[in-house]
């Protein structure tokens, strides 16, 4: 797992990567934009990037971490070199994990800058990976597009039930494997993925599976949903 790390003039780069001993993190969850407005690991190795829209909501979660005391975080769009499939496979293979792990998960809902009805009716709640964001961490945060603070997984409990389907118990930290599968599967059948093999993918932590990715190909799909 590779962190971005926070100075003390509030500039961040690149840690190493982590096999044990990582050290407390928060980490973002968000929709993603365009692809060429969110900021890249090789963005970030050659120092560029800062002008990409992408960038306000990193600059956002270095700035939150570092209030609630964190040194270190992670953002998905640029702490993973997609282009090491080595490195992919594992990351999206241990991303229930990592947000399990979690210190914190910040949810930076890039289209909310009020409170209802644009919360319930956010693109957030509509996306596959999101699913895992949710259910995995402890300690879940929500943010407006302006950065200011929500409420969290415990206080909006019953909106979250209410527009997810999923049950309190799940989001509480009750083991998974107690809920069948039938029920788990139902939690994303709204939700949508940009690549029809994410659908799969942003699935695993859910179910507890472990598979090697391989985009362009149904087999994901098939494991999942002959279970």
């Amino acid at each position: 797992m590779r962190l971005l790390q926070v100075d003390e003039n509030g500039e961040f780069s690149l840690t190493k990567v982590y096999v044990n001993d990582t050290p407390p993190y928060a980490i973002l969850s968000h929709t993603w934009g365009d692809d060429e407005e969110e900021v890249t690991f090789k963005d970030l190795k050659k120092g560029s990037g800062k002008k990409k829209s992408g960038y306000k909501k990193i600059q956002f979660c270095g700035a939150q971490a570092s209030r609630d005391g964190l040194q270190y975080f992670w953002v998905d769009t640029c702490c993973i070199n997609k282009s090491d499939l080595t490195e992919l496979s594992e990351a999206i293979n241990s991303m229930y994990r990592w947000y399990k792990k979690a210190a914190k998960c910040y949810v930076y809902l890039s289209d909310v800058s009020l409170w209802e009805p644009a919360f319930r009716n956010s693109r957030w709640f509509t996306r596959g990976w999101t699913l895992q964001e949710l259910i995995a961490p402890p300690s879940v945060e929500f943010f407006c597009s302006h950065g200011r603070r929500l409420g969290d997984k415990k206080g909006l409990e019953q909106q979250l039930v209410e527009i997810t389907g999923i049950p309190a118990l799940a989001l509480r930290g009750t083991p998974l494997s107690e809920f069948p599968v039938n029920e788990r599967m139902s939690w994303a059948e709204s939700r949508t993925t940009h690549r029809a093999e994410d659908k799969a993918y942003s699935l695993l932590g859910i179910f507890g599976i472990y598979m090697s990715p391989r985009y362009g190909q149904e087999r994901a799909k098939s494991v999942l949903y002959s279970r």
